[in-house]
């Protein structure tokens, strides 16, 4: 399940032409780009949308390359807990089994994966050396999920999906984030506190004109289609270990980026419901709608 939210290119799966969305989309998710089909369902690529509307692309295309160990092949038989996998893979076709088998055994004798990614999948995620990021259950294709969250850290697991083989590995573990909304009256309540305006981190991400329009206290601007020239440095501009509250006009971009960050490493992420113009019908109705 490679998905990214739909947001503008960051990084995610299915980032590409065709990045396979191996994560099936999220319930409560928007329709993510329509890049084909991308393993992962959510999470990064460089945004790229119109005016006010949630664009479509990949997120996942911040997320950091860990080092590797050396990898060895392995069945796979871990543990399954609440927790999140930092995964990368690369892709062959079906039919292409003479291919994988020579990428097995390059693997077996010290080839990293990545390498190996950015050289042979067909996965649009090779550009980023087939880094998918941080994942969930519930984000992936079955049989991706399975043997992801069964396979051994640093260990290259074979699975076969809709898509073709994977080779892919896990280099590190977690315990999962949190992404849930917020409704604007708890919001309100929350930014009558000081030390909440001082400690919590605000992220609006409509663009100048509409933030001109009606805006809150205390939150930075980072324009979603200016997304290139903010999206690289989010984690040193921001803590992530922090509560980040993320905020647009109706709830939809908003929910892209929390989703995205989330990606990124951000422990605890919440997205405003409703966006400002709902805080402006059910909490303050001096701030103009639009």
């Amino acid at each position: 399940m490679l998905r990214i939210p739909n947001l503008p290119p960051l990084q995610s799966p299915k980032l590409c032409m065709q990045t396979l969305r191996l994560l099936s989309s999220h319930p409560s998710s928007p329709t993510p780009p329509s890049l084909t089909r991308r393993l992962f369902s959510p999470p990064p690529p460089p945004p790229q949308q119109q005016p006010h509307s949630p664009s479509t692309t990949s997120f996942m295309i911040g997320s950091p390359r860990p080092s590797v160990k050396r990898a060895s092949f392995s069945t796979g038989n871990s543990e399954v807990e609440k927790r999140e996998i930092l995964v990368q893979h690369l892709l062959v076709r079906e039919d292409d089994a003479k291919l994988l088998l020579e990428l097995q055994q390059r693997i077996a004798g010290g080839d990293d994966l990545s390498d190996l990614a950015t050289e042979f999948s067909i996965c649009p995620s090779k550009e980023k050396g087939g880094m998918l990021g941080w994942i969930q259950r519930g984000q992936m294709v079955p049989e991706f999920e399975e043997a992801a969250f069964n396979a051994p850290l640093n260990k290259v697991v074979r699975c076969k999906t809709k898509f073709g083989w994977h080779l892919l590995q896990v280099l590190l573990e977690r315990e999962e984030s949190i992404l849930q909304d917020i409704d604007p009256k708890e919001i309100h309540l929350k930014m009558q506190d000081p030390n909440f305006i001082e400690d919590a981190q605000l992220i609006d991400v409509r663009e100048p004109d509409e933030v001109a329009r009606a805006s809150l206290p205390g939150f930075k601007v980072l324009p979603l289609r200016q997304f290139g020239s903010w999206g690289s440095e989010i984690t040193t501009e921001f803590d992530p270990e922090k509560d980040t509250y993320v905020l647009c006009h109706h709830g939809i971009r908003s929910l892209q980026v929390a989703k995205w960050l989330q990606t990124q490493g951000f422990k605890r992420v919440f997205n405003i419901a409703g966006g400002i113009h709902a805080y402006a019908i059910r909490v303050d109705t001096s701030i103009p709608t639009y």
